[in-house]
């Protein structure tokens, strides 16, 4: 059987800039998601402070 993860939704990663795809983790709160790891979430520039 094939997997078919070629067509999942992608972000930029609001830290590093780098493009993420889609997780099973993520699936409640896909439209929250704005980095892509723990690290980039921690590490967050300081320009990004909407929710801080």
């Amino acid at each position: 059987m094939a997997h078919h993860k070629l067509h999942l939704p992608e972000k930029i990663c609001l830290c590093c800039g780098k493009a993420f795809a889609w997780r099973k983790k993520w699936q409640r709160d896909w439209q929250q998601v704005k980095y892509c790891s723990e690290r980039c979430r921690k590490n967050r520039h300081p320009r990004d402070n909407t929710n801080a």
